[in-house]
């Protein structure tokens, strides 16, 4: 009564060997360099070469190639754009932490102490005004 299947069933499981997967750690450092190379933009933006520099090398190694660079002026006010590397530098040291990279990690510390720091500074208070 009924033809029977000839072809095999869309619903069925694809053979797991058929995709590639990563290991925690692979993923890991995938979302650290990622969170550290916007960290990057932002530095660059600042015009912060040194630091810059020091974030560049940590993205090179996790990403096994160096990263591009280039300051992509956004018009942003210092402090707007402190605020975002401060935000970056904390996700950045959230994954550092959870993967154990010591040096991520310290790195990811001393910017955000760094961007706490630029807020702090007088200079900036003017771009502060009614800034949240």
């Amino acid at each position: 009564m009924y033809e029977p299947i000839r072809s095999p069933s869309v619903h069925s499981t694809a053979d797991e060997a058929d995709f590639p997967h990563r290991s925690r750690e692979e993923e890991l450092d995938i979302q650290l360099a990622g969170h550290l190379a916007a960290l990057l933009a932002v530095t660059d933006e600042l015009g912060l070469t040194a630091a810059g520099d020091r974030i560049a090398e940590q993205v090179a190694r996790l990403r096994g190639a160096p990263p591009a660079r280039h300051a992509g002026l956004t018009d942003a006010a210092p402090a707007d754009l402190h605020r975002r590397a401060h935000a970056l530098a904390g996700r950045a040291l959230l994954v550092a932490a959870s993967r154990a990279d010591t040096t991520a990690a310290i790195l990811s510390a001393e910017r955000m102490d760094a961007h706490t720091a630029a807020l702090a500074d007088p200079a900036l208070s003017g771009h502060l005004v009614g800034a949240h």
